[in-house]
């Protein structure tokens, strides 16, 4: 089975299915990485994997039912018993309260046939000289490099019992780099996301995280309180994609969110925030290419199995600062009684904003500016309000110069209501959300002034 192609573990899979309805999924893995410490590469390495998904359902007196199972390294032993577990599994379960129709109509992907796409080491062809440029460059600058590089590229085939056969080609990078002093009291970061390592420049990162250490040299410590705060992209990034996790029409019919009117409904229409942001998913966005139908291996409470290979289509969250749609699957679009809009691969925020992160700088009194948030965690569902800590860089800027840096914080914050008292949007541009990149990456935002971000706690972190 190992040579077999995946299309065609797909259609032995569709006829050992005796079910109803069944759904096959072979996701094509492949990854290449690089690693370094010390203005040194450490590790590198390439990997290959398959994992196969059998939805198989049935039907009866009460509904539908069904059952999953996933698996990697099938061979073509364990092909039938996959395809009979997950049938055994449909017929033991309860009706899905999510049944539909599998979806049927949808074109087949003209190379569905095709093996699948793969990266390699050559991903980083030109990129690894100009990092080992960057290495000797730190090493004379008396600072040290940390990081890694990830190119992964996974290739999905879907194909079920209704017909459909689609196939998505997913690239996406990721690099992370930390600059430290020698004595490991001053550290600056930055981060890329990419789809094949041609657009990142590691000389440029690293004179971008020289200068941070330069304004690390002046230390200034600052009690907690609320401060005019420029979030960076990845900020913004972070606290959005939060936001979006968060927006399920369901839950927010129900009472349960952010989005909840109260007395009742959602606040679908409301306007969220002052200035003409859009927030908005598209599969077919430049750089930020993501499935143009779901790919969903189970269901939750905001996807559902049953509608793998449903079209996905450009949807604004929030029109010009006023929220627009919550996402829902087939089922909570006809329970909520509002329009499908399937999951998101992508997220960008329009603003119209036209400068850079620096010009804002420069057109700054006396704020703060961030590097960037980690370790973000939901305090209230009913407000959004997360708390977390910035790390890597917490500048003190003044009549537009940054004077030093300053002690880390813990915040306090709701994104929704950032959005409202946000005063100024910059230039929207690609951005790798640090807290999140293990999951999502494909993001553009620009940088956010807020007037009065809450400070809410010192913190000792680096």
């Amino acid at each position: 089975m190992s040579r077999s192609k995946p299309h065609e573990i797909v259609e032995r899979a569709l006829e050992l299915s005796t079910a109803d309805g069944c759904v096959v999924i072979a996701d094509e893995e492949s990854t290449a990485n690089l690693r370094w410490a010390g203005n040194a590469l450490t590790t590198n390495g390439v990997t290959r994997g398959r994992t196969l998904t059998v939805i198989a359902t049935v039907d009866g007196k009460e509904g539908t039912a069904s059952g999953v199972v996933t698996r990697s390294a099938v061979t073509a032993e364990d092909l039938e018993p996959l395809v009979r577990a997950a049938e055994a599994a449909a017929r033991g379960a309860a009706p899905a309260e999510d049944a539909q129709p599998l979806v049927t109509g949808v074109p087949s992907s003209p190379d569905f046939t095709d093996g699948p796409a793969e990266t390699s080491s050559a991903v980083f062809a030109d990129f690894a000289p100009a990092l080992g440029e960057a290495f000797a460059r730190a090493r004379a600058g008396g600072r040290e490099l940390y990081g890694f590089a990830n190119h992964e590229l996974v290739t999905s085939y879907v194909g079920t019992s209704t017909g459909l056969r689609l196939r998505h080609d997913q690239p996406g990078g990721t690099l992370e780099l930390n600059a430290k002093s020698p004595d490991r009291q001053r550290s600056a970061w930055a981060g890329r996301a990419t789809r094949d390592f041609k657009d990142v420049d590691p000389l440029a990162l690293d004179a971008d995280l020289a200068v941070r250490l330069g304004w690390a040299e002046r230390r200034i410590e600052l009690p907690a309180g609320r401060y005019e705060t420029l979030l960076p992209p990845t900020a913004v990034a972070d606290l959005l994609i939060y936001q979006m996790w968060s927006a399920s029409a369901r839950d927010a019919v129900e009472g349960r969110t952010v989005f909840s009117k109260p007395g009742g409904g959602t606040r679908l229409g409301e306007r969220l925030s002052q200035l003409p942001l859009t927030l908005r998913s598209d599969p077919a966005e430049p750089g930020l290419e993501s499935a143009p139908f779901v790919i969903a291996h189970s269901s939750g409470d905001d996807v559902s199995a049953f509608d793998n290979g449903l079209p996905v289509p450009p949807t604004d969250w929030i029109r010009e600062g006023q929220l627009h749609r919550l996402f829902t699957t087939r089922h909570t679009a006809e329970l909520t009684g509002l329009p499908q809009a399937p999951g998101f691969g992508n997220l960008i925020l329009d603003a119209g904003g036209e400068k850079s992160l620096e010009e804002m700088v420069a057109a700054t009194e006396r704020g703060l500016l961030l590097t960037c948030l980690w370790y973000i965690r939901e305090v209230d569902p009913a407000t959004l309000l997360l708390t977390g800590l910035t790390r890597d860089g917490v500048y003190l800027v003044e009549n537009g110069q940054v004077v030093g840096e300053v002690n880390n914080f813990r915040f306090n914050e709701s994104p929704v209501d950032l959005l409202s008292r946000a005063s100024e949007a910059g230039r929207t541009e690609k951005t790798l959300p640090r807290e999140w990149s293990d999951w999502f990456t494909r993001a553009a935002m620009p940088a956010l002034r807020i007037p009065d971000f809450n400070m809410s706690s010192v913190s000792k972190g680096v």
